[in-house]
């Protein structure tokens, strides 16, 4: 596979969802399509194409990426605010990680032997 992404090929594929699935395709299709309406929505549409864009780059999803890109730009957003979306998703992403760094001294504590436990807890690990 040398390409990733085939629009056109990649939407035939829908021909399973729509012989083995078709009440679950129907149901998602009026999901996505009540969240994505042009009108009648607190976040305006742009807005909405913005955040769907930051979180298919943050789960990196080139399906994502590519559809809500060219869906934002319809509604009229501009390539500086592609350009922040994706940095909002970046930060995230590093954001989560950061965070998530801090489980490692929480869970590395519980391997620590008891009578280790209160220099560890302080980073005062070999004070007295």
């Amino acid at each position: 596979m040398t390409d990733y992404l085939d629009r056109e090929q990649d939407k035939t594929f829908t021909k399973v969802y729509k012989q083995q699935t078709p009440d679950i395709l129907e149901a998602f299709v009026r999901f996505d399509s009540a969240v994505f309406q042009p009108e009648g929505r607190a976040i305006p549409l742009k807005y909405r194409e913005l955040i769907a864009l930051a979180v298919g780059i943050t789960t990196q999803c080139v399906y994502c990426i590519d559809g809500h890109s060219q869906r934002a730009v319809t509604a009229g957003a501009s390539e500086a605010e592609l350009a922040e979306a994706a940095w909002v998703a970046t930060a995230i992403r590093a954001g989560g990680g950061f965070a998530h760094g801090r489980l490692g001294f929480k869970f590395g504590a519980d391997a620590v032997p008891s009578d280790h436990t209160a220099h560890h807890a302080h980073g005062q690990q070999g004070q007295a």
